[in-house]
């Protein structure tokens, strides 16, 4: 067997930041890359393409014979679509598919991108980790449905059927080339364009997407078969968030909070008329319901197991902002 590595979603947001970082350690690089899929986050880099999809084994069986490792970090991630199955197909199908085609292939080293979207959260609003309780029924909305699912099926195979899977959970990566954007993306485009005025009361961890990068290189090199490890960062509110996009830009920060119940109605207009053309709602029901938690996250295990580590969330976000003005994203 080849040194080569086989990844997922390197034309994404965090797989091309773990391509990268794949490269920067000698790493040989094959990409299963979608015919439609746009590439600019691959240009410059030295990497074989394998032209297919994650639901057609057939398309990739072949080019996974012959390599080592196997970084699967494709999903699709939307807070909201008109077609569930269509992200259970990929997220859930796809991932089983990849994860039997391993084996066959006698991979010896998986790492899984999976989310802190399918962990627990502290009633008390405390850093939740690894082991916090959870179950599917906690899940809101179809996203985190998925990968949760997903998860579970990996988790199942390593144990049942020995995949030498690692699981890493990266909580709200920011910085550069997130070139849809992402939702929290969006988030920064929007503050940065003047189009939010207000805030909800919530929480999210910010994390450099470099970090998370390096911390899929220490769980292919020190992490434990069957485990999960949380690649998370800095717990901010979105106040605080909003506050340093602001200072950074130069710029009052919103300072006016709307209370969670009165952006339902709203939600349910929006995603009214998105069932009906062809836009994607600003405000959503999931969404909404998810803003009502902090989802806030403790890396210590990571720290301790892998040797984790994570730049300030000023920093990230400086990165992130400085990448969306020099690419004309606002």
């Amino acid at each position: 067997m080849s040194d080569t590595t086989f990844i997922t979603g390197a034309t994404g947001f965090v797989g091309s930041a773990v391509a990268r970082k794949l490269i920067g350690k000698g790493h040989r690089l094959r990409a299963l890359v979608r015919r439609d899929s746009a590439r600019s986050n691959l240009n410059g880099l030295e990497v074989e393409i394998i032209e297919g999809d994650l639901l057609d084994p057939k398309s990739y069986a072949e080019a996974l014979q012959s390599c080592k490792n196997l970084f699967h970090v494709a999903a699709d991630y939307r807070i909201w679509v008109k077609d569930a199955e269509a992200m259970n197909r990929v997220n859930v199908e796809g991932t089983r598919a990849l994860m039997l085609a391993a084996l066959d292939a006698g991979i010896e080293r998986v790492v899984y991108t999976s989310s802190v979207a399918t962990l627990g959260l502290r009633s008390d609003g405390t850093p939740a980790d690894e082991n916090t309780p959870v179950s599917y029924r906690d899940m809101i909305g179809v996203y985190k449905q998925s990968k949760f699912r997903a998860e579970e099926e990996v988790a199942r195979l390593a144990a049942q059927y020995h995949l030498p899977a690692v699981i890493v959970n990266p909580s709200t990566p920011v910085g550069p080339r997130d070139i849809r954007p992402t939702p929290t993306g969006k988030i920064i485009v929007d503050a940065l364009s003047g189009m939010m005025p207000a805030y909800v009361d919530t929480g999210l961890n910010i994390v450099h997407v470099d970090d998370v990068a390096e911390g899929h290189m220490l769980a292919l090199e020190k992490g434990k078969i069957g485990e999960r490890y949380i690649l998370g960062g800095t717990n901010l509110t979105l106040s605080e968030i909003l506050r340093i996009i602001a200072e950074i830009g130069g710029f009052a920060p919103p300072k006016i909070k709307i209370p969670h119940e009165l952006l339902y109605p709203v939600a349910a207009i929006m995603e009214f008329v998105a069932e009906t053309i062809d836009w994607e709602p600003l405000v959503t029901k999931d969404a909404l319901r998810m803003a009502e938690h902090k989802m806030w996250f403790s890396s210590k295990k990571a720290q301790e197991e892998l040797g984790y580590t994570y730049r300030p969330a000023y920093d990230a976000l400086c990165d992130a902002i400085e990448w969306f003005q020099s690419h004309w994203y606002c």
